[in-house]
Parts: C-alpha cells; structure tokens; sequence
C-alpha cells in the first residue's frame, strides 16, 4: 500500500465570525456574556508550534464553538514553524500567545527571552524511538545495539538520546545514526532502510496507523524522562499587566480541551470546517482524532483529576529546568528560576466529574500503546 506522510504546507491564518448564539453554547463561566458582547472583541494573537493536527485540535473547538467568542476575544490562530521558533515568536512580541513543548520554553527564557507558561496541554512529550512491529529483531530498547537508525538533529528529541540510551539500558556509541530531514526519516523507517527512528510519537504515529503500519513505540516518558508535551506561553509582563486577558484565554483554551477529551469525533469536525483546506487531505480526520486521542493520554497521565486541568507540577519543571540546561542549553545561557516558569492561577476551574473522568479514560486508552505506555 503507498504510504503518505502528511506534511501540511499551510498558512492558516484562521479568522472566523462568531458562532456561539447560533450553536447555542452556554457560556463560559468565567466572565459575564453580556458584557463581553456589548463591546467590541479584544484582538488577540497566536501561534501553534506546528501545522495544525490531531495535537492541537481543540484549538480549532475554541474557535468554532466560540468559546473565546464569547469571553470577548477574537483570536487569530497563526500555524507554527517548530517549538523553538514558536516560542521565540512569542518571546520577541510577534504573538500574544502560543503553543510550545515546555523545553522549548525554557531553552529560551534561558537565552533571555522571559516566557512563562500558564497551562500545560500534555504531560508527556511523545519524545521516543520507534520501530515497526515487522521487525522482529527489536522488541525492547535493548535490541537497539549495532542497529541502524535514522535521526534529525533538529528535532526536540535529540538531545535527550544519550540520556534515553542510559536509563533504557542500551549502549548509544553503538547504534549506526543516519542524519536526515524528518520526512525522509520517516520514510527510510517504512522502506527498512533503517531499524528505528527518533521521533516525537504524536508526530509520526497517526500516519503510520492510517497506512496500516505497525509502529512499536520506546517511550522516553517510560523510561522516566518526564518532558511535558504543549504548554501554553506568554510573556510574563503580559501576564502582569493584562491578568484578565491571560485568564480568559486560557479558560477558553482548556474549556476545548476538555471538550476534545470528551468528544474526539465531534472536535475532528470542528477542526475540518475550521481549516477546509485540510479536509481535503486524505485520512486526515482519522489521523486527527488518533492524534487527538494520544493526547488526551497524556493528559490523563498527568495530574489533571487532582488539580484541574494544565495543572503545571512544579517538580516537573524542576527536573525539566535542569535538563534543558544539561542537554539544551548553550554555555552562555543562565537558569531560569523555576517558579518564574510557570503559572497556575488559571487552571483550577476546569474539572472532570467522576462519570466524565471515565468516559475520557475509555476513549483514549486504546491509543495508550501507540505512546509507549
């Protein structure tokens, strides 16, 4: 069967009217509807740190059940060119907000760019090696010794390979490493020109599982790398200075969230009506609601039901911090302190019932094993 690796060349610039009074959405519960909407909307900018995708499909629920709509915002969603750009973007001004892996976040506020976040979108970044089931010579991490695998320097998770290599117990002097583009990369995985890439899983798996391949996921998250996947950034002064604005923008972000977890199918179609240049992708909504569904495994594994949703650990970012600054980090770039990366102010209004917990649970286990878990 041909195997197609989407790569979504875009340039979505997403500006949509209000939908919210004819979809009869109830309103948020964060701010007053008729004051919201007896003014004029608040102009808001923001980037993704990719093309749009399964990843960050809700934002595409936000946008089309008007759940900023309604809070006040008219929100322009730019696609992203890569974490570390995306949050550079923001970092110089070009954008309000964004969505970025949280090192990428941290790497730049090391190089002096202050960014803090203010809700985690995932707590597993997907980072991993990954083969194909057809190869029987490598069924654990183990068996990558003497393997040739094919990696792409840039890519989020290489840096952390050696690290991975050690705690999953196989010798990374060994391994036969072919540099590459991510999208040739995916292809010498597919034609056995190579045992295994690195990848982020959330990336590459969808594709796969659409063009009936078998993927056997190594997770760096298993193995104990706790590397948050999307958190939402700011600039800190903007936080200071617009503390209603940040509020509103990410309740009307993890108001979406919530609602993808709940509904994968009904956010795929919100996502295809936002960006009907995508829909005509083929497979894309099944890759979609697949990428949807791994993510919301990650956030299920994360502490969401203790503390509500993009709840940020700061343990986690401890341990995040110190190997941004091991493995990312330039010589000349300092420490950021830990607390100043983070906020948690907004994020403890939107919960999960019981019922609800475990009807999200059921619709994203099955995508558990594409992550390693």
């Amino acid at each position: 069967m041909p195997f197609f690796f989407l790569k979504l060349d875009l340039n979505v610039m997403v500006k949509l009217s209000r939908r919210a009074v004819a979809l009869g959405v109830i309103s948020s519960p964060f701010v007053s509807l008729g004051g919201a909407h007896a003014q004029a909307k608040r102009k808001v900018t923001f980037t993704l740190s990719w093309v749009p995708d399964g990843s960050n499909g809700y934002v595409y629920v936000a946008k089309e059940l008007g759940y900023w709509d309604d809070l006040g915002l008219d929100v322009t969603v730019s696609r992203g060119y890569g974490s570390v750009a995306a949050a550079q973007a923001v970092g110089t001004g070009q954008f309000q907000f964004g969505l970025a892996a949280a090192s990428s976040a941290i790497q730049q506020t090391a190089k002096g760019l202050p960014l803090i976040s203010l809700a985690t979108c995932g707590y597993d970044a997907t980072m991993c090696i990954l083969s194909l089931a057809s190869n029987s010579a490598i069924k654990s991490p183990k068996d990558l010794n003497g393997k040739k695998m094919a990696v792409t320097t840039t890519s989020g998770e290489y840096p952390f390979l050696p690290l991975y290599a050690e705690k999953a117990g196989f010798n990374f002097k060994s391994i036969d490493f072919e540099q590459t583009d991510a999208i040739v990369r995916n292809r010498l995985l597919v034609s056995k020109q190579v045992d295994a890439i690195s990848c982020f899983a959330i990336s590459v798996v969808p594709s796969l599982v659409y063009n009936n391949y078998d993927p056997r996921v190594f997770s760096f998250h298993k193995a104990g790398l706790r590397l948050y996947n999307y958190a939402l950034i700011t600039k800190p002064e903007l936080l200071k200075s617009e503390p209603k604005l940040c509020a509103d923008f990410t309740a009307g972000l993890l108001k979406a969230i919530k609602y993808s977890m709940l509904d994968p199918d009904a956010t795929v179609k919100a996502f295809l009506k936002q960006l009907p240049e995508v829909a005509l992708t083929k497979g894309i909504a099944e890759q979609t609601r697949l990428g949807l569904c791994m993510t919301s495994a990650t956030i299920i594994d994360g502490p969401t039901l203790k503390s509500g949703l993009g709840y940020s650990e700061p343990a986690d970012y401890e341990s995040m911090a110190d190997l941004v600054m091991k493995y990312v980090a330039s010589p000349s770039d300092k420490r950021p302190k830990t607390s100043d990366l983070f906020s948690n102010a907004f994020v403890h209004n939107v919960t999960f019932t019981p019922d609800e917990w475990k009807k999200a649970q059921a619709i994203a286990d099955p995508s558990r094993k594409y992550l390693g878990y």
